[in-house]
């Protein structure tokens, strides 16, 4: 464990521009934990300063810092309509006293409502376009017209997924770590919702460099297919790997990701996903969103009830914020309830 801290020192060593405080709460769900027979905790990465929060954050401390070294004046990044990533980007940027430009691409309503309210309190230039296939292209151009005018952009890429943004969550696997051990658990299985990938890598890398490898980090998929996911975890790990110089690599084999819980696909809101939102809130009080963290919880509760998940064990499941997409699909989500 000792080499471990050196090798997370490294991580430190790169500038961060603060956002949020941390650690962010990990509690006891202790209504779900009897219901499922497992010892659940919930890492609140929904509860901070930062325009509500979500894990987001931790990956923008180190893209903004690189963002201002590099004496940048403006932002652009790309999400879906009801992007999280596009909102936390905006509030960081704000704070930082950036511009920010943010393609945008469906799923999800231009109503303004949701995070698309935000946005616009935000001050978010949105470039809406018909096909995320082509938002890196459209971000380039938007860059290259930025650069003419005399501004000087930084481009970040979906859901701050780059060998910065893994950073983030190398060191949110040291706190959960520690948290876990002042409760006197040590977990099993870190449970969270995967999609661009930052945060899965970003755990994967600091448990390994902690000597923790034997926490199993479970991701369910919010739409791709497994296979695509994991090819992603493994290019991350080993990229910001090679940036931070300690000497380990990854293959396939080092992620496990589940892509059967997408309910037909990214975006896609079903009762399974509803139920699964009403079921937290009133067992715990807990908000989740239909895109994300609902369909991750119902992938926990399947995988305990599969015994994939054993029982009796402890699990940490990430909370990875959204809760403004609520609102954003409210037409979708009441039909369910």
């Amino acid at each position: 464990m000792f080499l471990g801290y050196l090798m997370i020192w490294k991580v430190l060593s790169y500038p961060r521009y603060r956002l949020t405080s941390l650690p962010t709460p990990l509690e006891r769900a202790t209504r779900l934990s009897k219901e499922l027979g497992v010892e659940l905790l919930i890492k609140r990465d929904d509860v901070m300063e930062l325009c509500l929060g979500g894990n987001k954050v931790r990956k923008l401390e180190f893209i903004i810092a690189d963002a201002l070294k590099k004496g940048c004046d403006v932002l652009i990044t790309r999400g879906a309509t009801h992007s999280n990533h596009v909102r936390l980007t905006a509030a960081a940027a704000k704070k930082a006293g950036l511009d920010v430009y943010a393609v945008i691409t469906p799923p999800g309503s231009l109503a303004t409502q949701g995070n698309i309210l935000l946005d616009r309190l935000l001050d978010v230039k949105l470039v809406p376009i018909s096909r995320a296939e082509e938002a890196d292209e459209a971000m380039e151009k938007l860059a290259e017209k930025l650069k003419s005018a005399g501004r000087r952009p930084y481009v970040i890429p979906a859901g701050g997924a780059s060998e910065l943004g893994v950073l983030g969550y190398a060191l949110g696997a040291l706190e959960i770590l520690q948290q876990s051990l002042s409760l006197g658990v040590k977990p099993n299985y870190i449970v969270h919702a995967t999609g661009t990938g930052a945060t899965q890598a970003g755990l994967t890398l600091g448990l390994k460099l902690l000597g923790a490898s034997d926490v199993k980090v479970l991701g369910i998929s919010n739409g791709r297919k497994a296979s695509e996911v994991t090819k992603r975890l493994v290019d991350l790990f080993n990229s910001t790997a090679e940036m931070l110089g300690v000497g380990v690599k990854a293959s396939e084999s080092d992620f496990t990701v589940y892509d059967e819980y997408s309910f037909g696909g990214y975006g896609v809101i079903t009762s399974e996903v509803v139920n699964t939102i009403k079921y937290v809130a009133r067992t715990e009080g807990v908000l989740l969103d239909p895109v994300y963290t609902a369909k991750a919880m119902y992938g926990l509760i399947d995988l305990v009830q599969r015994g994939v998940i054993k029982k009796e064990s402890s699990v940490v499941f990430i909370h990875t914020g959204g809760s403004p997409i609520v609102f954003q699909y409210a037409s979708e989500v009441e039909k369910y309830l």
